[in-house]
């Protein structure tokens, strides 16, 4: 069967149809998919999927090095017994112990955006999912850059600013944060407001609300007002797909020129239970 690549919204996504990523992917296949994604502005969702563990990982291994628990201590606990690479996102308990973290990406966020080298990308494996609700809406930092003014755009291009996982507090990561203070404040990186994709060689805006915490060089109200802003116009509902999951989907995205929110809105309806793989970044942002 032949691949059917289909875009999900005006801005950002593709669909793929007719993978089959239970068999091993070889080089023309990854190539295939691997341009669709930077087409599709950094999110890809590959339909049908049965995928073990073992077939996750494989696969998501020929986009770089995966992250493991041992690269996040407050979310280890929730990583798969004997799979170190997948982290688990789930309401579900086995007596009385959570099988993975329920509230996990519950606010606009790239992933380890503050680390020295962010993450690259994430791939969300859908298992059981819920009737209705527990979406997951994703902006396009690509769109988010390109639809500034130019005055705007000369303002900000050329700043930097300081990404932090205590920045996130307040959020569903409060509670994990309990014990873990200097572990948490040292997790810090200071990177460009505007980066270069070296995939694509576009610009994006590279703001999140969840660990964007104050522009380098600017006081605190200044740096407020210009990043409420900046977050406010890259997550405009114009700029914002919203995907709705299928049991065995597959979601890859970018976490360089997209944001993404995960809506905790699904707890009443049904269980949610998903495996997630990090591909850890190998370069600065510039």
């Amino acid at each position: 069967m032949s691949l059917v690549i289909q875009s999900v919204s005006p801005h950002i996504g593709a669909e793929v149809i007719g993978a089959d990523l239970a068999q091993p992917v070889g080089d023309n296949l990854f190539r295939q998919l691997h341009q669709a994604w930077v087409d599709a502005d950094g999110l890809l969702v590959i339909r049908d999927q049965r995928l073990t563990p073992e077939q996750q990982i494989s696969f998501s291994r020929q986009f770089g090095e995966l992250a493991s628990a041992g690269d996040n201590p407050v979310i280890q606990k929730y990583t798969l017994p004997g799979y170190p690479e997948i982290f688990r996102v789930s309401n579900k308990k086995q007596d009385g112990e959570p099988l993975g973290r329920e509230d996990a990406g519950t606010y606009w966020h790239s992933d380890g955006t503050w680390q020295t080298f962010p993450s690259k990308a994430s791939l969300l494996y859908g298992i059981e999912i819920p009737r209705v609700g527990g979406n997951t809406m994703f902006a396009d930092l690509y769109q988010a850059w390109e639809t500034l003014t130019p005055t705007m755009q000369h303002m900000v291009e050329g700043l930097k600013a300081v990404h932090a996982m205590a920045n996130a507090g307040g959020t569903s990561f409060e509670r994990e944060f309990t014990g873990k203070g200097d572990v948490v404040a040292a997790k810090t990186a200071i990177h460009p407001l505007v980066i270069t994709h070296p995939d694509s060689g576009r610009k994006a805006l590279f703001v999140n609300r969840g660990y964007t915490a104050r522009i380098v060089g600017l006081s605190r109200p200044e740096s407020d007002a210009l990043l409420g802003f900046l977050f406010d116009h890259s997550t405009a509902p114009e700029l914002v797909y919203r995907h709705t999951w299928r049991s065995r989907d597959l979601v890859i995205w970018d976490n360089r020129c997209t944001a993404h929110y995960a809506i905790p809105d699904y707890k009443a309806i049904g269980d949610r239970y998903l495996h997630r793989t990090s591909v850890k970044g190998d370069r600065p942002m510039q």
